[in-house]
């Protein structure tokens, strides 16, 4: 980060095991991102359900964290947290400072979901809901905005967790949804002007 900046924002990406928290992160960030992979061992399988999720070696065990410069003067971080249930009482913790989210979501395990979207409610975190993309069948967004119970107001986009591009699309229709939350409220902190590249 350079001297001259001096607007560190904060944003979080959460969603149910498996969905591309860690792959987002790692795709936008222009840094070698932080994680805190682990390999799974069959000691863990009486405590996560693998099934729909195969394939997976590892997996995040406090969160991920990486970096974006939007200008000289604001720095975004992404903080990548933890999917299995067992994790997540590091979310409200992870939320603290937060200028919004991005929840990630398996159409194929939709109900894996619905714990992000109450807990940033539940805190009033400004968030959108990401769809990743693993090859299934696509869903209307009137059937998966309706299957979580999501506000009008909450965008709803599609993306591919592995594209630097398909990710950079996702956290600029955040930080647009977040300044249109803020608009005529005190912002939290100084929301970019510029997007990034």
């Amino acid at each position: 980060m350079g001297a001259s900046a001096d607007n560190g924002l904060k944003i979080v990406v959460v969603g149910g095991f498996g969905v591309g928290k860690t792959t987002l992160v790692r795709s936008v960030s222009e840094i070698r991102p932080l994680n805190t992979e682990e390999t799974m061992t069959q000691a863990g399988e009486a405590v996560d359900d693998i099934r729909q999720v195969r394939g997976k070696t590892a997996t995040t065990v406090a969160f991920d964290f990486g970096r974006i410069t939007l200008d000289a003067r604001n720095v975004l971080y992404l903080f990548g947290a933890p999917g299995q249930e067992r994790f997540w009482f590091l979310w409200d913790r992870l939320f603290s400072g937060t200028l919004g989210a991005v929840v990630l979501v398996d159409t194929r395990r939709i109900g894996d979901s619905w714990y992000a979207i109450d807990r940033l409610e539940h805190h009033g975190t400004p968030f959108i809901v990401a769809c990743n993309d693993f090859g299934g069948p696509a869903h209307a967004p009137g059937a998966v905005r309706e299957a979580l119970d999501l506000d009008p107001d909450v965008p709803l986009v599609d993306c591919d967790a592995r594209s630097r591009e398909s990710s950079k699309q996702v956290l600029i229709t955040l930080v647009q949804h977040i300044k249109q939350h803020y608009t005529g409220r005190s912002a939290p902190a100084a929301l970019p002007r510029q997007e990034f590249v």
